[in-house]
C-alpha cells in the first residue's frame, strides 16, 4: 500500500493531504474563491497557484496529493511540479476517474463536468492520467460512486481494476450524497477471485455532515485506508461563514475556525488522510494548524450540535454556485 509511505513521515501533518480541486480549474464551489484567486484566473496562473501550494504543502511535510480527471489541468499542473522536482520521491499521488471536465476553462459553462462510470471511460481516462503521471500514480478511484453507480455491479470494469490492482497501483473509489454510507458498503461488499476489490475510500465528513461515520469505521476496520475530503465543507466552516458556535470554539484555541473544523475530523480513530483544499499558501498554513488543535470534552459537545440532516446538506450543497 502506499500509504504505509505515509507512516515514515514524522511531521505533525503527515496526515493531512492537499487537494487539487479548487486550483485545477478556473470554476469551483467553495466559498470565497472568487477573492482568494482574484481576476486571473489563466491557466498559466493557476499552473504556477498550483505550484507555490505544492511547493509550500511540500515543506510543512504533506505527503498526500489529490487530484482528478475532472479537476480541469490539476494532473498536468501535479506532473509538471514532479517532473521538475525529480529528487522528491516520497510523495503519495492519488487521482480520479468518472467525470470528464466540460467546461472549457470558462468560470460560466452550463456544465462543468459530467459523470460517467462505465468501463469505456475507464478505459479512456486511465490512459490520460497515465500519459501525465506515469508510474508516479498511486492510487486510481472511481469519483463520486453512489449506491446506483454501475461501476458496484460492472464484473468487466472489476476485472479490468483488478488488473491495475496486479499490476501494483492502488484501486479505490469515492462517494457523494446522502447516502455515502450505503454506497460504502456496497463497495466494500465487491470482491474479484474473492478478495475486496477496493483499498482505500475518499468520503465528505466534516462538522456538519458525519452520516458516513459508522460506514468508515467498517472500511477501516476492513482494512482500507480512508481518506476524508471536504473538510471544511466547501467553506462553510472557515471564516466569514463559519457557524456562531464553531467561532467560539476557534477564538477559545487561538487558532482559525478552518483549522478547528479540520482537527475535529482528524481525531476521529479511522481517519487515514484528511483533506486540505487550500486555494492559497496563507490558507494551507492556517488549514495545517489542525494538527495541533486541542479540543477539550466541552468543545466538542457544542461542535457536535453543528450536525445537520444528510438530505438537507446536500442540497444545500448543490446551490452552490460556481464561482
Amino acid at each position: 500500500m502506499p500509504f504505509a509511505r505515509l507512516a515514515t513521515v514524522t511531521t505533525p501533518t503527515s496526515h493531512i493531504g492537499l487537494g487539487l480541486a479548487a486550483v485545477g480549474r478556473p470554476g469551483y464551489i467553495n466559498l470565497g474563491r472568487d477573492q482568494d484567486l482574484g481576476a486571473d484566473r489563466s491557466v498559466a496562473a493557476l499552473r504556477e497557484r498550483t505550484h507555490e501550494l505544492l511547493d509550500a504543502a511540500y515543506a510543512q511535510g504533506v505527503r498526500y496529493i489529490d487530484a482528478a480527471r475532472s479537476y480541469g489541468r490539476s494532473e498536468e499542473f501535479l506532473a509538471d511540479w514532479l517532473n521538475a522536482r525529480p529528487d522528491i520521491d516520497d510523495v503519495v499521488v492519488g487521482s480520479k476517474w468518472g467525470y470528464t471536465y466540460t467546461a472549457d476553462w470558462s468560470t460560466d459553462a452550463e456544465r462543468h463536468e459530467v459523470k460517467d462510470h462505465g468501463l469505456a471511460t475507464y478505459e479512456r481516462q486511465r490512459a490520460e492520467t497515465g500519459e501525465l503521471l506515469g508510474d508516479r500514480l498511486d492510487l486510481y478511484q472511481i469519483h463520486s460512486v453512489t449506491p446506483d453507480s454501475p461501476a458496484l455491479t460492472d464484473k468487466e470494469l472489476h476485472a479490468r481494476l483488478a488488473e491495475a490492482a496486479a499490476g501494483g497501483l492502488t484501486v479505490g473509489f469515492s462517494t457523494s450524497g446522502p447516502a455515502q454510507a450505503d454506497a460504502i458498503r456496497a463497495a466494500l461488499a465487491v470482491t474479484v477471485g474473492g478478495e475486496p476489490l477496493f483499498r482505500t475510500v475518499q468520503s465528505t465528513y466534516n462538522a456538519l455532515e458525519t452520516s458516513a461515520g459508522p460506514a468508515l469505521a467498517e472500511a477501516h476496520d476492513a482494512g482500507l485506508t480512508v481518506i476524508l475530503k471536504e473538510g471544511m465543507a466547501n467553506g462553510r466552516l472557515a471564516a466569514p461563514h463559519a457557524p456562531g458556535r464553531l467561532k467560539e470554539v476557534a477564538e477559545e484555541t487561538g487558532l482559525g475556525c478552518d483549522a478547528v473544523a479540520l482537527a475535529l475530523i482528524l481525531r476521529q480513530p479511522w481517519a487515514g488522510v484528511v483533506l486540505s483544499g487550500a486555494a492559497t499558501p496563507a490558507q494551507l498554513a492556517s488549514n495545517l494548524h489542525a494538527a495541533v488543535v486541542d479540543l477539550d470534552a466541552d468543545q466538542l459537545t457544542r461542535l457536535a450540535t453543528l450536525v445537520e440532516d444528510p438530505h438537507a446538506y446536500w442540497e444545500r450543497r448543490g446551490r452552490l454556485p460556481w464561482h
